[in-house]
């Protein structure tokens, strides 16, 4: 129960607090007094497929925090769909609404003295947005993820959002046809749920799994299967007798843990916002973290997952396979997990995986053998080179051509970029460079995915590379390097990028070089002037003003005073 509450209970019932009239009118009774107050932050929404099996979720959350001894107090927050949004200007409130949600969950469960929180999410800024706010509170804290979307099917093929977005390129490069266009777009999202690749939902969610922050199992099940809810129901009586045992994300969200969800997060080849989201987490939780641990973490774990977008699988096949348990077991087995690390339950990573096997079943290929991974080494690269001083991601694996120098092609937006590509304007051999879209300069750090989309679509996948300032979904891949840092914005290198310049691009060495001289960037940076900002009012005015460099994780409360 909350101190505030706490404080004005006189058992006898002889006084009686003000505040104590309001939550009789919600519903309490004299015994309801002595309960928890636990928060439900439901991020309902019909918006978006992500979010829209929610409100079932929490309702049965709601319920079940009752029966276990606590009055739930339901409240809404809010949710952008990135892929609804993507390519428009309206994707530039996308990583805003990160912000968002962590401020309205703080402002409400802190508002209202709650002792706990569970949190449900859906779309791919529901669970950093969610955890930010955890982190900040430290109140015992649970996620439940409103699961992932099953596949659509197609012409013998199982289909994504990412398949629609493809399918706009092929189209556009005589490819396919109208029919088929359509075919896809009718079929690729056939129901509620997440995206269904190792996309930033469901990277985001089985890395929280591995943080301990969610119940095993619990980030790969689908959003229309009853487990789903049955998990949700046991997050509730977990939460509860968390909040009983005080089992604070400040014991679950440690460096150990952090390690061990970046690590899932490699293994799983997941995205690469996951590297913004949790260098944001791991701030807001007092955990020290920068690009270089990724790095470490990269070097040492191998991809094990054979999982779209470059693979051939989707969560929910994942999920039969054994999970998210089965891929940490195997890590755990190798020394590449902290298994004395805490989670919700009370139990360690070390106990909650003690009875899973060692080796994942040989009747799938999903996860692979631990003697036959996908790759030896993670797939997110840290690059840097003057072009990023500060560092900038790329996804290194499954290209077929890990160096390219190319002609700088210099777009100031990605509608400009997208405009090139399906125009048939960009060739084998250049190098895309997308400006003016970072955390400042969009603002809001858009994802590129409507052009990287068309670039495979169009066959260029493997010939072209792409850099930017800005972010990519989780359903990206190909030779593309993002958060590109500084940012054009603030006078980065990327500014100062010529058309006709030559750009390297080297995943092994991890380098990202413009190839003019010192002599010629000292140039023009002296004559260099920065853009006034393309918002001065609303939330993107304020976003832009207060937000730090991607290289920190964009957060809007680092160093405010």
């Amino acid at each position: 129960m909350s101190e505030n509450l706490r404080s004005q209970v006189i058992t006898q019932g002889v006084q009686r607090s003000p505040n104590r009239a309001m939550l009789r009118a919600v519903g309490f009774q004299d015994e309801d007094f002595i309960k928890p107050i636990v928060g439900v932050a439901n991020g309902y929404s019909t918006i978006t497929p992500c979010n829209m099996g929610i409100n079932q979720l929490a309702l049965r959350a709601e319920a079940s925090i009752k029966h276990a001894g606590g009055m739930p107090q339901l409240f809404g927050t809010i949710t952008i769909s990135d892929g609804i949004s993507m390519g428009t200007e309206g994707m530039k409130y996308s990583l805003v609404s990160r912000e968002v949600i962590a401020d309205s969950i703080e402002t409400a469960c802190t508002g209202q003295s709650m002792d706990g929180v569970l949190a449900i999410g859906g779309c791919d800024k529901n669970m950093p947005g969610a955890m930010i706010a955890i982190a900040r509170m430290n109140i015992p804290a649970i996620f439940v993820y409103g699961g992932t979307i099953k596949p659509g099917h197609h012409d013998g093929r199982d289909l994504t959002v990412v398949s629609s977005f493809e399918a706009v390129g092929q189209h556009s490069a005589g490819r396919i046809d109208d029919k088929e266009l359509l075919e896809v777009e009718r079929k690729a999202c056939p129901g509620a749920g997440s995206c269904g690749g190792m996309f930033t939902a469901n990277t985001m969610s089985s890395a929280f799994e591995a943080l301990g922050m969610s119940l095993p199992y619990s980030s790969t099940m689908a959003a229309e299967d009853a487990e789903k809810a049955d998990s949700t129901e046991k997050s509730a009586f977990v939460l509860v007798e968390a909040i009983r045992k005080q089992i604070l994300p400040s014991q679950i969200i440690t460096r150990k843990s952090i390690e061990n969800a970046l690590s899932v997060v490699m293994a799983v080849g997941g995205s690469t916002n996951a590297v913004l989201h949790f260098l944001a987490i791991a701030h807001t939780a007092g955990v020290k973290l920068n690009l270089d641990d990724f790095e470490t973490i990269r070097a040492r774990v191998p991809v094990l997952c054979d999982l779209k977008p470059s693979g051939r699988y989707v969560a929910t096949d994942l999920h039969k396979a054994g999970g998210i348990p089965q891929v940490m077991k195997m890590l755990l087995v190798h020394d590449l997990l902290h298994g004395d690390a805490l989670t919700i339950t009370g139990e360690t990573i070390a106990e909650v995986l003690a009875d899973i096997p060692d080796e994942p079943s040989p009747n799938q290929d999903v996860i692979r053998p631990w003697n036959n991974p996908m790759y030896p080494q993670g797939h997110l690269a840290i690059l840097r080179g003057n072009l990023a001083t500060e560092g900038a991601v790329a996804k290194i694996t499954g290209v077929k051509l890990p160096k390219i120098t190319g002609n700088a092609r210099v777009f100031e937006s990605e509608e400009s970029c997208l405009d090139a590509i399906l125009a048939h304007k960009i060739n084998a051999g250049d190098v895309i460079v997308v400006r003016y879209e970072g955390p400042k300069g969009g603002p809001g750090m858009r994802e590129m995915l409507a052009p990287t989309s068309a670039i495979i679509g169009a066959g260029l996948a493997d010939s072209v590379g792409l850099i930017t300032d800005g972010r990519f979904s989780g359903g990206t891949y190909g030779m593309v390097v993002g958060h590109v840092a500084p940012e054009a914005a603030v006078g980065g290198a990327i500014a100062l990028v010529e058309e006709g310049d030559t750009i390297t691009i080297d995943a092994h060495a991890r380098l990202l070089q413009l190839n003019v001289s010192d002599e010629e960037l000292a140039r023009r940076r002296a004559n260099w002037q920065p853009r006034p900002p393309r918002y001065t009012k609303g939330v993107l005015g304020k976003y832009a003003k207060l937000v730090s460099s991607s290289s920190l994780g964009a957060l809007t409360d680092l160093d405010l005073f």
